[in-house]
């Protein structure tokens, strides 16, 4: 390895549904987090990792810095603000606004309080129509942290993505390949497979129940040479209401989650699969230790 190559690891923060997930997604090159419009999509810390002849950058997504309401969502607050303290460079989205609300002005509290390298990034610039009110953003948030560089970006179009990689390299100290050139996520298949089930719930639900589903992998076997793959999987909810719209009329609801599940879940796995969800009530399950332990949010291994 090249004396000069670098290797560190970045953490990825901002209020829910930033686009740190689609961000990501668009600098590794391939979909590892799920997205969704609605916020508290990411629950996990996910490690991704991008590597090139420079150096390598370990990227930890996290769940989005919001108040929280419950252990579900102390368990998420708690993983994005630990990972500051692991992180070689922040990398902090924000909308495109010269609105500065109390959520961000929280964020720049925590981030005031560290010595690492901060790079505020100004995402969904693709929505701002006058190209000169970006430079007004810049000069409000400018005013709230010492940011080591300010890069106005779009994690759909992936404008300014390249800008982002090189400014990480930057600030990334000199180091070893921590991971092999080919890998690009920590995360155990099923756990992968778990969230995409999860993102086309959360896609094809009412606004007012995927806050409140899980989805636990109950089977996850190979037949025929690795050609096909038979899953069995429960979408766990909290009400009884909520178990009658995820089933749908006549099973029309979870037949669609299925199917949008198994396109992606055929793409990442390169293979056939043979999906069956099933839907269970946990009367809640966001609030107990037990079954947040169950479902793998355990803030202890996050630490």
């Amino acid at each position: 390895m090249q004396k000069d190559y670098k290797s560190g690891f970045v953490s990825l923060i901002g209020r829910p549904n930033v686009g740190k997930s689609t961000l990501m997604n668009q600098l590794i090159g391939q979909k590892i987090a799920i997205t969704s419009h609605k916020p508290q999509t990411t629950r996990y810390k996910i490690k991704t990792v991008y590597t090139s002849d420079k150096g390598q950058i370990v990227f930890l997504d996290t769940p989005g810095i919001h108040k929280a309401k419950n252990k579900l969502g102390e368990y998420m607050v708690g993983v994005a603000e630990n990972t500051l303290k692991e992180a070689d460079v922040v990398v902090w989205l924000v909308e495109p606004t010269d609105y500065i609300g109390a959520g961000e002005q929280h964020i720049a509290s925590q981030l005031r309080k560290i010595k690492t390298p901060v790079i505020l990034v100004i995402n969904k610039t693709d929505t701002v129509k006058d190209k000169g009110e970006i430079l007004k953003y810049i000069d409000n948030y400018r005013k709230i942290c010492d940011f080591a560089e300010i890069i106005p970006a779009s994690a759909v179009s992936g404008d300014n993505c390249d800008t982002i990689i090189d400014m990480i390299m930057k600030y990334l100290p000199y180091g070893p390949q921590y991971f092999d050139e080919d890998t690009v996520t920590d995360q155990p298949m099923r756990q992968i497979v778990a969230e995409l089930i999860r993102e086309k719930a959360l896609k094809c639900l009412n606004d007012e129940i995927p806050h409140g589903i899980a989805v636990a992998i109950d089977r996850m076997s190979y037949r025929e040479g690795n050609r096909l793959v038979d899953i069995d999987a429960t979408i766990v909810c909290e009400r009884d209401s909520h178990k009658g719209i995820i089933i749908g009329k006549q099973g029309a609801m979870l037949k669609k989650i299925g199917s949008a599940a198994r396109y992606e879940i055929e793409q990442q796995l390169e293979c056939k699969v043979n999906l069956k969800l099933w839907v269970k009530v946990k009367k809640e399950w966001r609030d107990s230790d037990f079954y947040l332990k169950n479902f793998g949010f355990d803030q202890r291994n996050e630490l």
